[in-house]
Parts: structure tokens; sequence; C-alpha cells
């Protein structure tokens, strides 16, 4: 993939000719309008006046054209509704009956234009006894019984980033529900409200673990189960230089060949589920990975199918051979950042720059039929 520095190169993305309006905000709807931008749609963002200028830093906020506007201004806010009167999707997240006050909600907006999906970004959802309550991402993670799974087991839960609770649990289904509307308005003609919640999204992405706990293979108990570090043989190990590599061979012929590269003791290479051995070949793991450093073992398991991998940062990342031969980093305005994610063989994405413009300019290039 290519740089992308023209501001007026053409994105012919699979969401080409998308017409999306997002209400500023923070969080998990920019990263889901990013998405809906790199993949095609025109994005425009509806600022408040005196908020910060474009800024390629911003990754989040590529691909989008930026208008000023005092929503609590008539003019303002009739400007905002003729735009929405040609909009395919809105995207909000503000607390539940904001967009109301302003008179922009999903009633007042249908009766103009009835196919608008209207997306509604929120930590606890659009209803219940939380919806109007403050929280972040680690409220609504712990409340969905993420957290709690998450860490190591001889102490408190490890926030894993903003990660599965905004972007997982919120920007991704928020995303998938807009995309799923989309689809059913080309046989009804009309629109509908997306409520997504991350809240509803986390406890979505649990379901494995649910179905674990209610087959008795899950335990509620961090450190001690396969996935959260209860297994020797998927997790993290510290090696000579002060690195780590992380370890992950499920398979039985994967864990044979980490045993043979790592030439762990004879008498230890049965015991991938042996409960009884599990301290003793982790003890052994963690010996054999710290005679070495990260690069050596980088090296030794090159080409393996033994699951070992170093554990790199992100500045690391940027510059590993893999995510180089694939072009995994793009720069936009100079800035390098993560390409569009997923892969499109007809019809690429494209990261874009963000740009100011005024809303007149995009009502005006709206209201010429979209392209084909």
């Amino acid at each position: 993939m290519n740089h992308h520095d023209d501001e007026a190169a053409p994105c012919r993305g699979p969401l080409a000719g998308l017409r999306v309006v997002e209400f500023a905000g923070l969080g998990p709807a920019p990263f889901a309008c990013m998405l809906l931008a790199d993949m095609g749609a025109e994005v425009v963002t509806i600022a408040r006046p005196g908020t910060p200028a474009t800024d390629a830093r911003q990754i989040t906020g590529r691909g989008r054209l930026v208008v000023r506007a005092d929503l609590k201004d008539a003019h303002a806010r009739g400007e905002v509704l003729r735009l929405l009167d040609a909009a395919d999707v809105l995207v909000e997240g503000f607390r539940p009956g904001v967009m109301e006050r302003l008179g922009l909600g999903p009633d007042a907006l249908a009766a103009r234009n009835p196919r608008l999906v209207y997306g509604r970004m929120t930590g606890w959802g659009q209803a219940g006894p939380l919806a109007q309550t403050a929280g972040h991402d680690i409220n609504y993670i712990a409340l969905a019984g993420a957290l709690h799974a998450i860490g190591p087991a001889d102490a408190a839960p490890v926030p894993p980033l903003n990660l599965v609770g905004d972007y997982g649990g919120g920007s991704l289904y928020l995303v998938a529900g807009i995309l799923a509307a989309l689809y059913e308005s080309r046989r009804s003609g009309r629109g509908q409200v997306v409520d997504a919640a991350i809240t509803d999204g986390v406890l979505s992405l649990m379901s494995q673990c649910m179905s674990g706990a209610l087959k008795g293979t899950f335990r509620e108990r961090r450190g001690a189960n396969m996935l959260d570090g209860g297994a020797p043989y998927y997790g993290v190990y510290a090696t000579a230089d002060g690195g780590h590599v992380a370890v992950g061979p499920i398979e039985p012929p994967f864990f044979a060949e980490l045993c043979e590269r790592l030439d762990v003791d004879p008498v230890l290479r049965d015991a991938q589920h042996d409960p009884a051995r599990s301290a003793a070949l982790r003890a052994e793991l963690a010996a054999r990975f710290a005679r070495r450093t990260r690069r050596d073992w980088e090296d030794i398991f090159a080409g393996s199918d033994a699951c070992v991998t170093p554990v790199l940062s992100l500045s690391e990342a940027r510059a590993h051979p893999h995510h180089a031969a694939r072009q995994a980093f793009v720069e936009v305005q100079g800035t390098p950042q993560p390409a569009p994610a997923p892969r499109f063989s007809r019809t690429p994405s494209a990261a874009r720059p963000a740009r100011e413009t005024s809303i007149a300019a995009v009502a005006r290039r709206w209201e010429r039929p979209q392209p084909v």
C-alpha cells in the first residue's frame, strides 16, 4: 500500500459513495468512523467551533471532512439538518437524550430522511439503570465480566488498554450494526437506530468464555485457564536481555517442536496437559528462555510452528520484516500509522488525511447524484 498524502485523492473502497455525518466525540465512535472512511465512505465530522484543528497525528481522525457548527445555534443546526437530509448514516456518541434535546433525535430525522441509519455509541446503552451514568472502558469491561478474567492469578485484574471495551465491544460492533442496517435498508427503503452499547459488545465477546463456564471448562479465577496464563505452554517468558517472548503452541505437534528447539528436558515433553507437572514445566520453560536473548530466540524459532514470537513494542512492530513486507504501515502527511484493515482485492481501502471545509461546500457536493 502506497503513501496517501494527496488530500484530493479519492478513495474507491467498497463504501465509496456512502455519506456519513459524524458528531465529533471521543473514543469508539471516531475509531468506527475511521474504519468507514478508510473503506471509502465520505465522512463529514461536525465539530464545535473553537476545538483544535485537524492533526495528522490523531490517527483515528483520518479520512474526514471537518466542518464547524454550534449545534445550539438555530441557523447552524438548520445547515446540519440539510446535510443530514442527504446523508446515509449518522454517528453520535453522546449520552442518551442529548441529540433529542438538540432536535436531532432519531424520530425527528426519520421524518425528514426515512433512509437514515442512526448509529448511537454509548458505554451503557440507550436505556437501563446506568444509561445516564458516566463511565470509561475500564468500567464497561468490569461490569461485563471481562476485566475479572484478565491479569495474574496473585494480583488485581489488569486493564487491557481500551482495546476490549471501546474498540472491540464498541467500535467494531457499531460498524457491523451500521453495515447490517444499510444492507436491510436496501430491501425496506428505511433506516433504523443502531444502539451500540460497549457493555453489550463486551458481553458478546465473552461468549466463548461463557460457553466454557457452562461446560465446566472455564474457571472464574485468573491464571486458571488455558488462555489467561494458566497453561505453561501459553504465556510470556523473560529472556536473558530483559525482553520477552510470547509462547502459544496449543496443538501437540507444535508443542513438540517447541520442546525440540528449546531443548526441554525429555521427562517433561509429555507434560503439556498434566496438571501435576504444570509447575515443573513452567519452571523448565522459564529457565530455558532465560538463557538467551530475545533476538536469539527469534532466530532459533524462525520459520517454525512452535508459535514463539518476540514481544515487541509499538515502535519495534513498525520495523518488523513481516509488517514491512505487507506494507502494514503507511504515511499520511508524513505521519506513520497502521494501514487500513481488512484488505479488499478489487476495491482497496486508503488512509487519507482529514481536512477542514465548510458545511456549504459539502452540501453543494451532496446535492449532486451519488457516485456509482
